[in-house]
């Protein structure tokens, strides 16, 4: 079965931030024909949109998956609403877990429930270091790497690397 490589945005601003990005990892981990192969260090970010919440703790995790790109993003969501996000929330809202697709291999993808790359993607710094923790992709719409796409992003927040880290278990079987 073929496997494809997936990078997925996570960020948490409510309850055990750390310990709420380590439970996500560990469900990813567990999905069917999934294996968690890297993760970035954890950023402290402020938050976008609705200002006045908790910041983030935001990271990103490199997947390899033989799960086609829509059976992944409905994984990620029935990971966040176990993970008690509800599965009806406002935009920029606090939330104790947000999983987002980022990039799968090269594909560019625009459908109603899923956009591939993300759309936000370099435009973010809270996405693009973490990003470059792990790797260096190219973007598939633009032909420029992530390096190139932090250089010359305008957004000025401030991340702050946390002393905490994710860890990926060990799995039985191989893909």
């Amino acid at each position: 079965m073929p496997t494809h490589k997936a990078y997925i945005g996570i960020g948490s601003n409510i309850g055990n931030r750390l310990c709420n990005l380590q439970e996500a990892v560990d469900l990813l981990h567990e999905l069917e024909c999934t294996q968690v192969c890297d993760v970035s260090f954890i950023y402290m970010t402020e938050p976008i949109g609705e200002t006045e919440q908790n910041r983030f703790y935001n990271g990103v995790i490199l997947l390899e998956t033989a799960l086609q790109p829509e059976l992944l993003r409905c994984s990620c969501k029935a990971i966040e609403q176990k993970l008690g996000r509800p599965a009806n929330y406002a935009r920029w809202s606090p939330r104790a877990i947000d999983l987002d697709i980022l990039l799968y291999d090269d594909l560019c993808l625009n459908t109603d429930t899923l956009s591939i790359p993300h759309p936000e993607l370099e435009h973010r710094k809270f996405v693009l270091v973490p990003l470059l923790d792990i790797a260096n992709p190219l973007h598939p719409k633009t032909g420029k790497n992530i390096r190139q796409h932090l250089e010359c992003c305008k957004d000025q927040s401030v991340l702050i690397r946390t002393k905490e880290s994710l860890w990926i278990k060990k799995k039985t079987e191989c893909l």
